[in-house]
């Protein structure tokens, strides 16, 4: 041992005493690795460091650059796409003309606002019912709860098809209606699952107790299981409302009359595919009365379609790791 002497200049000399190791520094501890941790798991170098915030940074610019220039054209003057030979990379003159020409009350305007009323409808029915369906099929004494949860795995694999889906949904007159871009896939049985596991994580002292104090099913659900899943019922609801806003599949089996196409299908059909609105004669037409002309208009019609999406995420994020995180994993 070292022991100090009374004025601590140092320790005192003594045949037996063995000096301490002088406590590591901050670099000697970076340099240092235990020989039982990956190499990703320590401390990363000034230099390391320095090339992760690099690497990310390439990474934003990727994803953000092709946005980039989708907005800046849309913004854009026909004379400066024809300068810059396409997509506008160097911001010019601006105007928000193509914004003014499909708002103006034609196609890209019904089909903005079909777009919101499925995806508004759609998203509060799928989730109520997957809610209902979860919570059903996490309590252990309802009726039939694991033949049901079976049938639930079973889609997940196995599906009916095309044709025999779409003489279903014709048979139970939904043709030409924004029901038939509802109901098909109103509830998704990875949402019930993940539901069902999130619900099965409360403790059951809590719902056990409501009971005793006289609470129903129906009180116990909407007063303590919903209010303390609302990371995952967000997650879910996110997940419903992106794939009925971004849906143009059913549109195109079920839709025939193009008053009732959502933005999606105006966006596949009239920007991508270059194709004229059935009926409104021959030749290119102005998009309030018909189809979309112009580069500017096609980008614009592209930032409507992307815009909604990207202002709700951001509400929803700070629930998404958490409710997937414990509906999926835990239970």
């Amino acid at each position: 041992m070292s022991i100090t002497n009374d004025t601590g200049q140092g320790p005192l000399s003594h045949p037996d005493a063995v000096p301490f190791p002088a406590p590591p520094t901050a670099a000697r501890r970076r340099r240092r690795r235990s020989p039982h941790r990956a190499a990703w798991e320590g401390t990363p170098s000034p230099f390391g460091q320095a090339g992760k915030g690099l690497a990310l940074l390439l990474i934003v610019l990727v994803v953000l650059f092709p946005l980039y220039t989708v907005v800046l054209t849309s913004f854009s003057t026909q004379a400066d796409i024809n300068r810059s030979g396409g997509m506008v990379v160097v911001p010019g003159d601006f105007t928000t003309a193509a914004y003014q020409q499909i708002l103006s009350g034609g196609i890209v305007t019904r089909a903005a606002m079909v777009s919101i009323v499925v995806t508004t409808i759609g998203t509060v029915l799928s989730t109520v019912v997957s809610v209902l369906a979860a919570y059903g099929l996490s309590r252990p004494s309802s009726l039939g709860h694991r033949t049901i949860l079976f049938v639930f795995l079973i889609t997940m694999f196995f599906g009916a098809g095309m044709i025999p889906t779409y003489l279903l949904v014709s048979n139970l007159g939904l043709i030409d209606s924004l029901w038939a871009l509802i109901l098909p896939g109103a509830v998704s049985a990875f949402n019930v699952l993940i539901l069902r596991n999130f619900f099965m994580n409360i403790d059951a002292s809590i719902t056990d107790a409501a009971r005793i104090d006289g609470a129903g099913d129906w009180r116990i659900m909407g007063q303590i299981v919903a209010p303390m899943s609302k990371a995952a019922i967000s997650v879910v609801a996110l997940f419903y409302g992106v794939g009925y806003f971004n849906a143009f599949f059913n549109a195109m089996l079920y839709i025939n009359d193009n008053a009732k196409w959502p933005l999606q299908l105006v966006l596949r059909s009239y920007v991508l595919q270059g194709v004229t609105l059935p009926g409104s004669g021959t030749g290119q037409v102005d998009v309030a009365t018909g189809a979309v002309t112009g580069l500017p208009v096609k980008m614009a019609i592209m930032v409507l379609a992307v815009v909604p999406i990207l202002l709700v995420y951001p509400f929803v994020q700070r629930h998404f790791t958490k409710g997937v995180i414990f509906g999926a994993i835990k239970g």
